[in-house]
């Protein structure tokens, strides 16, 4: 049971490190200042997120690792996110379709994770809500502006939804260390979360004048450390300093 927290504890700590760092791609480079400010911040947030959940691991582990040697010192198929996370940036329209698939979800997920039995996650869970709403609603209603805006903007949402839709999935599959979570009272049944997150798409979608894309075939694999591509370049790029000058801190 303890390799299986540590394993849920990490698997939720790349998902926030992973994306936070995509979002951090854009520091510099946002449409406008104003949303360039928001997405770094959102970005820290999940940065944040991730440093409470290493810590934790670290702590679970008990091998003397640091949260520096979690989040540094893996290779790709050591990461527990899922494929969603790791997706490239593309344009504006579509980073905020990708962060609004993921936002959506994280909110109903740490709106359970909070009635965990772990202390730890849930206190974590507690904090992380609060950044967790404002990053679902800064995500819909970008969404909503950019589908029901012009037709170029509408064009490319929709296409960055039909591109992402099949990393959607993978959300709701759980493996064995979330089975084990869930049945001893620790972790959150994803199966429930799943018709209020399609409740929440739906509805987001429909008022963005966004098609829901009708492919039900799904991605799977990064929970269990089969990565796409894409994760390898992340890695070259988030672990650089930390290898090439070992010892470096947060």
């Amino acid at each position: 049971m303890k390799n299986s927290l540590l394993n849920y504890t990490i698997h939720l700590a790349d998902n926030a490190h992973i994306l936070g760092h995509r979002l951090g791609e854009w520091c510099g480079h946002g449409p406008i200042l104003e949303q360039d400010i928001a997405m770094t911040n959102i970005s820290l947030d999940l940065i944040g997120q991730a440093r409470s959940l290493y810590q934790y691991a670290a702590e679970i582990e008990g091998r003397g690792r640091t949260e520096d040697d979690i989040a540094y010192l893996r290779d790709a198929w050591d990461f527990r996110n899922v494929l969603l996370v790791e997706q490239p940036n593309g344009d504006f329209g579509k980073t905020m379709v990708r962060q609004f698939l993921f936002d959506a979800y994280n909110f109903l997920f740490y709106k359970e994770l909070k009635n965990s039995n772990d202390q730890q996650l849930a206190a974590i869970a507690e904090k992380s809500l609060k950044e967790v709403t404002y990053h679902q609603r800064f995500s819909s209603e970008w969404v909503i502006r950019l589908g029901d805006g012009t037709e170029v903007s509408h064009e490319k949402v929709q296409n960055a939804l039909n591109d992402l839709w099949m990393y959607t999935g993978e959300l709701f599959v759980m493996n064995d260390f979330e089975k084990d979570m869930t049945n001893n009272g620790t972790g959150v049944d994803l199966e429930k979360l799943k018709p209020l997150w399609q409740e929440k798409v739906d509805y987001i979608l429909k008022t963005a004048t966004l098609a829901k894309p009708q492919n039900d075939w799904m991605q799977s694999g990064g929970k269990t450390g089969r990565h796409s591509e894409h994760l390898g370049f992340i890695l070259a790029e988030m672990q650089f300093m930390q290898k090439t000058y070992p010892g470096q801190v947060w």
